[in-house]
């Protein structure tokens, strides 16, 4: 019997106004898994997290979160149902303390093993504990990654969306960075990473979609994009 996709996107058309910005976009994430959403700048791929997160409601498709049609509900409809999201460009509350950007954010799920919990944030990012009290434009940008990332867990997400966690990075942070999305993946949590960084990417996946002008070129997993040196140079300009 196969297992039920934690996300399922089915021929999802996105527009900006009159700019049609993705086409017939469908893939599926496994339950624990990490797929690697991949492209160029402007393949789609930031379009492709505002269209599930509801911030850009398809024109046409369907998306769905085990199951349940989420496609025409609200950003904060799509949140409830337990999809957590870390933007791009990190959003925090600049005027909030570390600990009002966490709490803001608390949502137990029911039934959870394991739930996230302020104490347990802190203990996966100890310099937030040290900055319980400072405000969130004050961190430096790793810790405001940090409390992007540590805000996101709070709600308890049964899918994790990340939108460029590397982005502007020192490379030891970057490195930070890849260890936690490592450690969640290790407890189970679904994950679909959006990464410029294709290294990061890579080591992390289990799953890869690359994107091309919004459109998936390709859907399979890591090791069938290793094998493939010809295509993720052609899609990404690396290797």
């Amino acid at each position: 019997m196969a297992t039920e996709a934690v996300l399922a996107l089915s021929g999802v058309d996105a527009l900006y106004a009159d700019s049609h910005v993705l086409h017939g976009v469908s893939f599926t994430l496994a339950p624990g898994r990490v797929l690697a959403l991949l492209g160029r700048n402007g393949a789609g791929k930031t379009t492709c997290i505002h269209t599930i997160v509801g911030f850009l409601p398809p024109r046409r498709g369907e998306i769905r979160l085990f199951g349940e049609t989420i496609s025409r509900l609200s950003p904060e409809a799509i949140s409830r149902k337990g999809v957590g999201l870390v933007p791009q460009g990190r959003r925090i509350f600049a005027s909030l303390t570390v600990r009002e950007n966490l709490m803001v954010a608390a949502r137990s799920r029911s039934g959870a093993e394991g739930s996230w919990t302020f104490e347990r944030v802190l203990d996966l990012f100890p310099p937030l504990r040290r900055r319980q009290q400072q405000h969130g434009g004050s961190l430096s940008g790793g810790e405001q990654q940090m409390l992007a990332i540590g805000r996101a867990l709070m709600g308890n997400p049964r899918v994790l969306l990340m939108d460029e966690p590397s982005e502007g990075l020192a490379p030891l942070i970057v490195a930070e960075v890849g260890r936690t999305i490592a450690r969640l993946k290790q407890e189970g949590q679904s994950i679909l990473l959006v990464e410029q960084n294709v290294r990061l990417a890579f080591d992390l996946a289990d799953d890869v979609v690359l994107v091309n002008t919004g459109r998936v070129v390709f859907a399979g997993t890591i090791g069938q994009v290793r094998d493939d040196q010809a295509l993720v140079t052609h899609h990404l300009g690396v290797f």
